[in-house]
Formats: C-alpha cells, sequence, structure tokens
C-alpha cells in the first residue's frame, strides 16, 4: 500500500510541475507578445482555458482518491483475511490489538483497540515506533516480547508469514506483579564482626557499642525494615523488596556509618549483613540468609550480601581489610581439628590450584610434613602442564626424581588412589573450578578448604573445615601457623628445603614483604619457617627472572594507560601468548613504581583465553573489579580470566576500562588494622 501511495504522490507532483511549467511559459510568450499571441488569444479564450484546466485536475483528484479508496479496500479485505471479521469483539473484550506491516516494516493497518488509544500509526515504521521489537529479526530464538508504552505493558507476537505483531495488554498482569514483587518478603540478618574486641566485658555501658546499635537501629528505621536482637552481635530483620531496593540504591550506607562511630578508636567496627528474597519458603529463605552471612564473614567482613534465590549474589561493600587478629586460639582449635581428620583418614590428597604458584606448593608441601608427622601418607596432585615455570623448576631442582615419586600424583593417580576414607585438603583456592582436579572433589565427602582468598559465589560443596582467612597473606603463613600452634605431640617433620619452598610462597604473595597491607604474621610465619632452616637467598632465587622474561615484562609495562590517578593499566602485544606468570610480574613491577597505588596487566594466556592480572599497595582493593568481571583474589592480588572464542584484547581493555569507572568509588579500601 505504502509504495501505491508514493506512486500516487510522485505522480501529482509531476502533474502540477508540469501544469506549472506550461502555464509559465503561455504568460511569458503573451505578455511579451511573441508570434502576436495577445492579438490571436483573446481573453474570454483564457477564461476557458482556466476552466477546462480545472474541470482535468478536479477530474484527476477524483481518480486519485477513487484509487486511493480501492487500495485501501483491497488491504482492508487483506487484513480480514488474517484475523477474520467475527472476532473484533473478543479482541477488543481480551485487549488485543494488532498491527500489520508490509516486508519493510510499515504499518498498513491498525486494530480497533490502538485506535481507540490514539495509536493510529498507518505508514509509520513500527520499528521505530517500538524498537524493541527489532529483537524478532536480530534474534530468530525470541517468541513473544514484553514492551511497555504509553502507561501500558504488552506482550507481543510476530507472525513473520503475514508480517502482523500481535499485542497483548497485560498491564493488569504486570501492576499485580509489580505489587507483588514490591511487597515480597525479604529476611536479614546484621551481625556486628568484631563485637567482642569493641564490646569488651560490659557491653551495655561500652559507649561504642551504644553508638553503633543507634546507628543500626536508625538506618534500618529509615529503610522501613523491622530489626529484632536475637543475639549481643547479631539482629534479625524482615522487609519488603521495596525497602531493599531502596538500600541497594543507598548502596547499604549503614556500612561507613558504622566505621565512623569508631573514628578514634583502636579497633574499627564494621558490620556484616546478608538480605535473601524470592523464595517462598520462609525456612529455606532463612536458610539463604544465614549461608550468605557465612559468605561475608568468609570474605573478610564489612560487607553485604545480597542473595535472590537462584541467582548469583550480590556484593556492597567490602572496603575496610580484614582486621588481623593475635589471637591464635583459633588456630589451635582448626589445627587440632585438623589433626583429628588426618589421624582418621587412609591417607591425605593435596591439591592447590591450576597454574599452581610457590604459595600453593609450598602450602601443599607444608601440609604434606604435618602429615607425615601423623604417620599419614600425603600425595600432592602435579601436573606439568598446569603448573607455572618457576614451580615446576623448584619441584625438578630441589627434589630428586625418587623423592618426587613418593608424594606426587598425577590428577589420574589421585582419581583412582581416592577411597572413602581419604581426606581432600584444598590449599591457596575455594573454587571449585579452579582447583588442580576438580573431579577428585566429586569422589568424596571429606574435603577441607585452607585459602586466603576472598571467598566468593562459588564455594567447595560442603567441607568439613573452612578455613578462609583473607587478613593472611598467604595461605603458607597460614600452614607455618598451624605448625608453630598445632600442639603436635613431637615436632613437625619440616626439612629445610621444604621450608625454603614455604617462604618462597610468602615472597611472592607479599611481593617481600613491600605490600602495604603484609601483616604481622607474615613475618612470624617466616620466622617459624627460619626456624626449620629456610634459606633466604634460595627463596629468592627461586623466584628470579629470566633476562628474556624481564624484557618482555618491560615491553608490556611501556604500554602503560593511567585512568585514573595512582591506577595505571597495560595491555600486552596481540600476537604474544604469556604465561600467567609474566602477567602477574609486570603487575608486581609496577607496584615498584613511586605513585602507582593499583596495576592491571591485560594479556592473551591461549587460544580464546584472556587473562587480568592485578596487584596493588593495600589502598585500593583490586579484588572488587576482578570479581564483578567473574574473577576474585585478595584485597591486593587478584586475577580474572576470560575464554570466549568472540573476545579479543580490545573487547577485554574495553570490558575492563568500563567496570573499572563504574565501581571507582568501591574499590578504596579504608585500612586501619587493629588487635
Amino acid at each position: 500500500m505504502n509504495k501505491k501511495l508514493t506512486k500516487l504522490k510522485i505522480a501529482a507532483l509531476i502533474i502540477t510541475m508540469v501544469q506549472v511549467i506550461l502555464i509559465g511559459v503561455f504568460l511569458t510568450l503573451y505578455i511579451l507578445d511573441v508570434w502576436g499571441l495577445s492579438q490571436l488569444v483573446k481573453v474570454d479564450y483564457i477564461v476557458y482555458g482556466c476552466f477546462g484546466l480545472a474541470v482535468i485536475n478536479g477530474i484527476i483528484i477524483w481518480c486519485m482518491i477513487y484509487t486511493f479508496h480501492k487500495i485501501s479496500k483491497v488491504n482492508d479485505t487483506k487484513t480480514k483475511d488474517i484475523i477474520g471479521t467475527d472476532i473484533n469483539e473478543a479482541y477488543l473484550f481480551g485487549k488485543v490489538g494488532a498491527f500489520l506491516c508490509d516486508e519493510n516494516g510499515i504499518i498498513l493497518w491498525v486494530s480497533d483497540l490502538f485506535l481507540e488509544r490514539q495509536m493510529n500509526y498507518i505508514n509509520l515504521d513500527i520499528y521505530t515506533c517500538f524498537p524493541k521489537l527489532k529483537e524478532f529479526n536480530e534474534n530468530l530464538n525470541v517468541e513473544t516480547l514484553n514492551i511497555k508504552t504509553d502507561s501500558y505493558d504488552y506482550s507481543v507476537k510476530f507472525l513473520k508469514s503475514s508480517n502482523l505483531f500481535i499485542f497483548k495488554d497485560v498491564t493488569e498482569y504486570e501492576n499485580l506483579s509489580r505489587y507483588s514483587r514490591a511487597h515480597a518478603i525479604v529476611l536479614g540478618s546484621i551481625t556486628i564482626d568484631n563485637y567482642d574486641d569493641i564490646a569488651k566485658k560490659d557491653a551495655d555501658n561500652n559507649e561504642l557499642i551504644l553508638k553503633i546499635r543507634n546507628e543500626v537501629s536508625e538506618y534500618f528505621k529509615q529503610f522501613d525494615v523491622t530489626i529484632r536482637h536475637t543475639e549481643n552481635d547479631t539482629y534479625f530483620a524482615v522487609c519488603n523488596y521495596e525497602s531493599l531496593e531502596r538500600m541497594e540504591k543507598d548502596k547499604f550506607s549503614i556500612l561507613d556509618a558504622v566505621k565512623q562511630c569508631g573514628k578514634g578508636e583502636p579497633i574499627t567496627p564494621t558490620l556484616s549483613i546478608c538480605f535473601a528474597y524470592e523464595f517462598p519458603n520462609i525456612t529455606k529463605l532463612n536458610e539463604n540468609v544465614s549461608n550468605g552471612l557465612r559468605v561475608a564473614l568468609a570474605r573478610g567482613g564489612d560487607q553485604v550480601v545480597v542473595s535472590k534465590f537462584g541467582s548469583e549474589l550480590k556484593f556492597y561493600g567490602g572496603r575496610t581489610e580484614a582486621i588481623e587478629s593475635k589471637n591464635k586460639v583459633k588456630v589451635r582449635v582448626l589445627a587440632s581439628s585438623l589433626k583429628t581428620l588426618i589421624n582418621g583418614a587412609d591417607h591425605v590428597i593435596l591439591m592447590g590450584h591450576t597454574d599452581m604458584d610457590m604459595d600453593a606448593l609450598g602450602a601443599c608441601i607444608g601440609m604434606k610434613a604435618i602429615c607425615e608427622t601423623l604417620n599419614k601418607k600425603a600425595y600432592i596432585v602435579y601436573e606439568l602442564e598446569l603448573t607455572e615455570r618457576k614451580t615446576r623448576s623448584a619441584l625438578t631442582s630441589l627434589y630428586t626424581r625418587d623423592q618426587l615419586n613418593k608424594f606426587v600424583v598425577s590428577r589420574k593417580k589421585a582419581e583412582d588412589i581416592i577411597t572413602p576414607s581419604t581426606l581432600v585438603l584444598v590449599l591457596d583456592v575455594s573454587k571449585p573450578a579452579n582447583t588442580m582436579c576438580p573431579k577428585v572433589l566429586e569422589l568424596t565427602d571429606k574435603v577441607v578448604v585452607i585459602d586466603h582468598h576472598r571467598r566468593g559465589e562459588q564455594f567447595i560443596d560442603n567441607p568439613v573445615i573452612s578455613y578462609v582467612e583473607p587478613s593472611a597473606s598467604s595461605t603458607c603463613e597460614i600452614i607455618a601457623e598451624f605448625i608453630k600452634y598445632g600442639s603436635f605431640t613431637e615436632d613437625v617433620k619440616l626439612s629445610s628445603i621444604d621450608a625454603t619452598i614455604m617462604l618462597s610462597g610468602i615472597f611472592l604473595d607479599t611481593t617481600f614483604f613491600k605490600n602495604k597491607a603484609v601483616g604481622l604474621r607474615a613475618f612470624e610465619g617466616s620466622m617459624v619457617l627460619k626456624e626449620y632452616g629456610a634459606d633466604n637467598a634460595l627463596a629468592t632465587e627461586l623466584l628470579k627472572d629470566e633476562y628474556e622474561e624481564y624484557e618482555l615484562i618491560t615491553k608490556i609495562i611501556a604500554n602503560k594507560v593511567t585512568p585514573n590517578v595512582g591506577i595505571i593499566y597495560s595491555v600486552a602485544a596481540s600476537n604474544e601468548i604469556l604465561d600467567n606468570s609474566i602477567l602477574a610480574k609486570a603487575a608486581n613491577k609496577c607496584m615498584e613504581l613511586k605513585g602507582i597505588r593499583a596495576a592491571f596487566i591485560i594479556g592473551k594466556t591461549g587460544e580464546n583465553e584472556y587473562r587480568i592480572s592485578a596487584r596493588s599497595d593495600g589502598t585500593i582493593n583490586v579484588q572488587i573489579i576482578c570479581e564483578r568481571l567473574g574473577g576474585g583474589g585478595h584485597f591486593n592480588v587478584a586475577a580474572v580470566t576470560f575464554k570466549n572464542p568472540s573476545y579479543n584484547l580490545k573487547t577485554v581493555e574495553d570490558l575492563f576500562v568500563e567496570v573499572l569507572k563504574e565501581n571507582l568509588d568501591d574499590i578504596k579500601i579504608e585500612n586501619e588494622k587493629g588487635d
């Protein structure tokens, strides 16, 4: 129809222009009396000519109107053939409307429902009127789309064979759904992280505790949240989803408000909070709250976890570094529990993460020594291609082949020797997919997790013991604490070589104690290892770079970009496939430059595989950035890997820059330590 109307318009324009030109030429010749026209043509003839021209134009206009109505009639007939003539009232009653379009998306016909709603869009492009409908052409798997326009909600289906868009008015349903969602029950739990350290003995008369309780009460009252004390340091919370949305928009400013209460105090108070929603079973919802709160505490506290059933956890806060405690009672208790589990096992399998580094290896070596002290055989899962070059070099240069054969096993061998009584210790990692052999975790229910990285949503299911300590700089220092405070019946059988590898792991994760976030326990762990004969010079030698590596690292750093003051990132050459260790070393090297607070190195690590390695001086939480990108890590050491055939280095760079801009306000660490 649109093409025919266009042709009619063009024809009318041509006829009009021809008439104007002919009249203009005649008048010019008449006025100039060319060929004696003024004598030949009398005024009466001109009047007759004008009258005749008017009659001709009238006939032309009548023909065009007739043609237009004929086209419309044909179109109406076609539409009736498509939707039928007897169901119009049913369509109106059911609030169903339709747009019929040509092959180009130009609207040819509008149903009565839209005419009543002043939506007569005939001859307009439907994709301009409703841009979201383009998805029908872009994604062939889309069957229906929900759109909102002019305060109405519609569910739209596209009949491609007829170029017919059917709109179902679902406004009432959507309004009811929005109301139900806004008033859905949300359960929560609020815990004062370091309550015992703050409250001392007399909590009721402690001024700081009273200030915190008042701040918590006022904040949640402001957002229509009902809270009740369940323990001295814990509140139970109930609200609706609308209140939770408002708190999310506020980014849970209560976290900062509580920290302000402790300004000037020796210990900064923090909160751990979890809210869970969108599940009809209250008991299950309460379980989600408990699980989410455990995640918040395992990640170091000072944060909010929002748990939507069936979706990934959302995290807010986490800008305060985990407070290091000098109290070793927890270490003694955990070491005692671990000793009991080891004694009850037939043998132990030790496992780090893929791309095993010196910290993961050192932790495995340390735990192997503890197991041997308890007369239990321990095996370390090791795969050549899944181990960093320096770690491979350390194993092959410091141990003989016969020694390695006694405690190193492949993934296949680990799967073969595991029994129901086997204990599996996962060290320096808590994400199942990142372990050296994920299948081992499926073959036993006796799993222990020991890690210093902040816990993410993906976590090993139901470990017997989970010790995730974000305040520790490395896993090796945690194992060193077990060795010292474990109260074993005899001294742990740790050789000087074993101790040196563990010390090298501490050196690696603390950047030789240069990192601002390094705590006292890292030095204490090193002292324990020195007592066992750890060699500083050899530990340093194990981490040294070769000249070619140094040259490559320097080349990568030369491409640095500064998106924000104190933050830099650099992208390696797109034609080079690099080891993960190269990216990590480049990031560490950047941190040696004055004025750099955080560094991100982006590079290609395999076919269709890209990685970002991040480091900070302790004033920027690089873990938040990596976590938002799908990775994780520690406050000052983190990484993320992308495995997507459609990605390239530019894609990863753009994604990183976008996430960095969105989270700049959230990544500043308020680094105040206490005892």
